[in-house]
């Protein structure tokens, strides 16, 4: 079970590794602007794991001090829609942070934060999938 938390731009790369490949639905994103959150839960596929049988988990993850959510390419009210994460990334400029989710298909879902700090825990029993996702090219 993994639980980890992020301080940093550095900090969210690893959360970028252990969610690639990671599904999201629509549905399971929020955005609290009154609690200057973002929260999603995914089921991301376990990379820790290196030899089968494959293992995907239930995975919940929030962004705190959001103070702005803009997507692109992203059906918002299509709720089952199901989204392919591909990539967490971080610039600290000035007096915000700008983070990035890039999803599969050209979409993503940017972030204005006032610093940092965001938590990745697993929910469950991990499940055996039969698909381990691929990277052509």
């Amino acid at each position: 079970m993994v639980a980890l938390r992020a301080e940093n731009a550095e900090d969210l790369v690893v959360f970028g590794g252990y969610l690639q490949d990671a599904t999201v639905r629509i549905g399971d994103i929020a955005w609290l602007p009154k609690q200057q959150r973002l929260a999603l839960v995914c089921n991301r596929f376990l990379w820790e794991r290196d030899t089968p049988p494959w293992f995907r988990s239930r995975c919940g993850i929030h962004f705190e001090t959001v103070t702005k959510v803009q997507t692109r390419g992203i059906p918002m009210d299509a709720k089952d829609h199901i989204l392919e994460l591909l990539t967490i990334h971080a610039v600290e400029q000035d007096s915000r942070t700008l983070i990035s989710l890039a999803f599969a298909g050209n979409a993503d879902m940017r972030l204005e934060a006032e610093v940092v700090e965001a938590e990745l825990t697993d929910l469950g029993t991990p499940w055996e999938t039969p698909n381990r996702p691929s990277h052509d090219g």
